[in-house]
């Protein structure tokens, strides 16, 4: 597949100045930051368009090349050499996102990103579900669960060294983790930087391992984990608890636990986005003549009035006592389907109280007041 011309992946001119250039460079490549796609390679490969093109544009005689001769002229240190790594990007180019440029401090800044490798391999995530019933959806709720996962390792405190006399500093990367190459291509030399292979990017080798984890500086064991769950949530939602995952090994930072929300069915409900739907079922007799009845919500029981005349497929609406938007304002809606109810079995009475009703000329569509006094009676029989 061609390239795409290096101006256009990154949205700019050819009298582009270096100032506009980076802003554009960065741009595009927080965008498509592997961080931010986690396992998308169409992102990933446009992380590193953005980056080999920025590394051309970015200096004056490769540009110059680039200009006259195209990718040609500049086929050296992504394409000619098989293609960068991302530690190679982050090395050359982490200045564009006000970090040391270090492969592996924080691509956004700050401590919340990239941690440095020379603490050791991060824990893997896990995935456990929460079952939830409609009130705990609608209030939120705070659960504590059990969760079998690796922790540090008590005895060497997650270094995996047998005592600190274990522990020596790698001597290949010096405990900086890392190692960087030069090669030489015919624009020159140039420099790359990869985990140390040494140390896999520990910075320390360990002499004698530690006798309970055997190096490896965790041990499985059970711990209580306290989940904090909004209201509002929606079955198969995923939330995330930082560093609540299994234990980093030789004292990498821990993963983290993905939590899937499971909707329980519910007695009386139904869920529709916020509203809840209910299921109000009441006989003929009732319907015709109007009636009050007790009806149940997530919070307590309301009393309605069902107007006279009432037909099947009517809905009520109880404003305000559905379920919360989750981090937002406002809630949804109680709807009241109305069902006529229609007895199977009748005894005899019942039966010739519907076949007189059945024979009245003013039966359909609107009873008149004789028919209002069967259903009088009916409403006595069925309720």
């Amino acid at each position: 597949m061609a390239k795409r011309d290096f101006y256009e992946v990154l949205g700019v001119s050819k009298s582009v100045d270096e100032k506009e250039l980076k802003k554009a460079y960065r741009k595009i490549a927080m965008k498509y930051h592997p961080d931010r796609n986690p396992g998308d390679q169409a992102a990933e490969e446009k992380f590193k368009e953005a980056a080999e093109a920025y590394e051309v544009l970015s200096d004056p005689d490769k540009k110059a090349r680039y200009d006259r001769f195209g990718h040609d002229g500049v086929n050296a240190q992504y394409g000619g050499r098989g293609g960068a790594t991302m530690e190679d990007i982050f090395s050359q180019f982490g200045d564009i996102f006000g970090n040391s440029g270090s492969p592996f401090d924080s691509f956004f800044g700050g401590s919340q990103g990239r941690t440095r490798s020379t603490q050791g391999q991060r824990g893997s995530n896990l995935r456990i579900k929460a079952a939830l019933t409609l009130e705990e959806i609608a209030n939120g709720v705070s659960k504590k669960i059990k969760v079998k996962k690796q922790v540090g390792c008590k005895s060497c405190k997650g270094t995996g060294a047998k005592d600190a006399s274990s522990v020596k500093t790698c001597g290949t990367c010096s405990g900086s983790g890392y190692v960087r190459q030069v090669k030489n291509t015919f624009l020159g030399a140039m420099q790359t930087t990869t985990a140390c292979p040494t140390c896999a990017g520990s910075g320390k080798q360990i002499t004698a391992n530690c006798n309970e984890c055997r190096g490896s500086g965790r041990t499985m064991d059970e711990e209580i984990v306290q989940m904090d769950i909004p209201a509002g949530v929606e079955d198969g939602m995923q939330l995330s608890m930082r560093g609540k995952g299994n234990a980093g090994k030789n004292g990498g930072p821990a993963g983290d636990l993905l939590i899937s929300i499971e909707e329980k069915p519910h007695e009386h409900f139904k869920r529709d986005g916020q509203n809840v739907i209910y299921d109000l079922f009441i006989n003929f007799a009732d319907a015709a003549l109007g009636t009050s009845v007790d009806v149940p919500t997530l919070e307590n029981k309301v009393k309605i009035k069902v107007p006279s005349g009432t037909q099947g497929g009517k809905i009520f609406r109880l404003r305000g006592k559905g379920l919360p938007a989750i981090q937002g304002y406002g809630k949804g809606d109680q709807l009241i389907h109305v069902n006529i109810w229609t007895p199977k079995v009748l005894n005899k009475e019942e039966k010739q109280l519907m076949e007189k009703l059945r024979s009245m000329p003013n039966f359909k569509p609107d009873p008149g007041k004789e028919e209002r006094g069967f259903f009088e009676k009916m409403r006595d029989y069925f309720n």
